[in-house]
């Protein structure tokens, strides 16, 4: 009986001392899904560069490089260094109602929103100094 429960507790032993099996091999469609989700941020952001192009280009330099048309209008490759760009979400959302002198009050839908500001992220300049 003794020999039995020796048997018993060294196999016990042994099975947790073994490593355990490698991962399955990953899936075709997981490997695929990486340039889907790349590509679906890139029309994102090109989505947010052409609203911007259509509501803001007048007074804002939007791309990165220029100075904005409008000396009050922030470029926007600048605005992280004055806002965080999440906190303009919000902004977007309820309408911009200030800004420069001329800003007019926009009010976006959530997918433009989230257009706009991946494409303000995918343009923001560091800070220098």
């Amino acid at each position: 009986m003794r020999t039995i429960a020796l048997v018993i507790a060294a196999s016990l032993i042994g099975a947790c001392a073994q490593t355990p099996p490698a991962p399955p091999p990953a899936s075709k469609g997981a490997v695929e899904a990486a340039p889907a989700t790349t590509e679906a941020k890139a029309e994102l952001v090109g989505q947010g560069r052409r609203l911007a192009e259509m509501l803001c280009v007048t007074c804002h330099a939007i791309g990165g490089s220029g100075e904005s048309p409008e000396p009050m209008a922030p470029a926007f490759r600048r605005l992280a260094q004055r806002y965080p760009l999440n906190a303009l979400e919000e902004a977007f959302a309820e309408g911009i109602l200030v800004g420069h002198p001329m800003m007019p009050s926009y009010k976006l839908s959530e997918a433009q929103i989230e257009a706009l500001l991946a494409y303000l992220a995918s343009i923001q300049e560091r800070a220098t100094g």
